[in-house]
């Protein structure tokens, strides 16, 4: 062979091993552009409701959406066959819930306990995402009030202050799996006077929560909230709560067992006198309705 036609050969081996390494790098880039624009997936139904017993859930109500809530809580179990272990006793909250957008909802209610009148307002900052915004968690913020309105003695004189708590809590969750779900609560409260004997008005308390989903319709639920020594009275006691939620179209229902007899997050919170260990439980159930206002 001639030295002419090894060069030509040399030539034309290096002219195919340069076009196949260029698209080989073509290929590469443009596999790595693709990736880096892959659209934004969000965790859906991180929690399956608004609230996961008593507490709030990371969830906010969608744009237009009312949600009628019927909250029962009966006394305790081991109050004995004579009031029908806890049936004869009731208290009862009425609210509603409505979504002003989707990541903002507020909320008012009225409870038999004390004669309690509460509201509140959520706003959802962060959600769980992954894929062009990677987003580990879901976070959102709630800020709630309630007043006391029972009537007092002449002798008690009381102002709207006094009879008044606020609530704040940082609800952090994150979507494990397609049905578990874990969710933290750091919560601050500033108590009434009347309703407790709070040595301090100012409370630090976390919550945990979590979600097992079993079946579409079907869940299970718990939370329970650890308060701060520094600034728990000694006559309250941590709120441990366990739920089955049941949804069926458009209503929901929840099912409870919790220490607490309490409906709003201040009571039940910071001002649980029952103790699990005691028999000191209560059965209890939620009733939730919702509607579409307005165009989804």
């Amino acid at each position: 062979m001639r030295l002419s036609q090894i060069g030509f050969l040399l030539f034309l081996c290096f002219s195919v091993s340069e076009k196949v390494s260029a698209q080989d790098t073509t290929n590469l880039m443009n596999e790595l552009v693709s990736e880096s624009q892959s659209p934004t997936t969000y965790a859906k139904f991180t929690f399956d409701y608004t609230r996961v017993v008593d507490g709030h859930s990371v969830e906010t109500q969608p744009k237009k959406v009312l949600d009628l809530r019927i909250s029962h809580r009966f006394g305790p179990v081991n109050s004995g066959l004579y009031n029908f272990f806890g049936l004869d006793n009731a208290t009862m909250r009425l609210g509603f819930d409505y979504g002003i957008t989707d990541n903002l909802m507020i909320g008012v209610g009225h409870s038999t306990f004390r004669k309690t009148y509460d509201g509140f307002l959520k706003l959802k900052l962060l959600r769980q995402s992954e894929g062009e915004v990677n987003m580990p968690v879901t976070m959102s913020l709630l800020a709630a009030f309630s007043s006391n309105t029972l009537t007092m003695p002449d002798s008690l004189k009381t102002t709207f202050g006094d009879r008044t708590a606020s609530v704040f809590q940082l609800l952090i969750a994150r979507k494990i799996s397609q049905g578990f779900s874990f969710q933290i609560m750091p919560t601050y409260i500033h108590s009434d006077k009347i309703s407790f004997n709070h040595p301090k008005r100012d409370i630090l308390a976390i919550g945990a929560a979590a979600r097992q989903r079993l079946t579409k319709r079907l869940s299970i639920t718990g939370e329970y909230y650890y308060q701060f020594p520094e600034s728990k009275s000694p006559s309250s006691h941590n709120v441990l709560s366990f739920g089955i939620d049941i949804g069926t179209g458009g209503h929901i229902f929840q099912l409870h067992f919790t220490n607490s007899i309490g409906l709003n997050e201040k009571t039940f919170i910071s001002e649980t006198t029952g103790r699990w260990n005691k028999g000191d439980i209560l059965f209890g159930f939620n009733i939730s309705r919702v509607f579409q206002l307005g165009r989804k």
